[in-house]
């Protein structure tokens, strides 16, 4: 499994995706305002996700 790094896109918990602002030891901290239907979904802005829940869709641009 790769570890994100800050600016990848991710996809974790049945299709939500977002944008990794911080990387921890066991975790990322995930925005998750980079979804279309965000406001619909009535998400927290942001949400912490365990480095083995996830996986990378997009390498960052950086």
């Amino acid at each position: 499994m790769k570890k994100a790094e800050v600016g990848n896109v991710i996809e974790f918990k049945d299709g939500l995706q977002g944008i990794v602002e911080k990387v921890n030891e066991n975790s990322v901290i995930v925005d998750v305002t980079y979804m279309d239907n965000y406001r619909e979904l009535d998400l927290e802005q942001r949400t912490v996700v365990n480095h083995k829940n996830y996986k990378v869709i997009k390498e960052s641009a950086f």
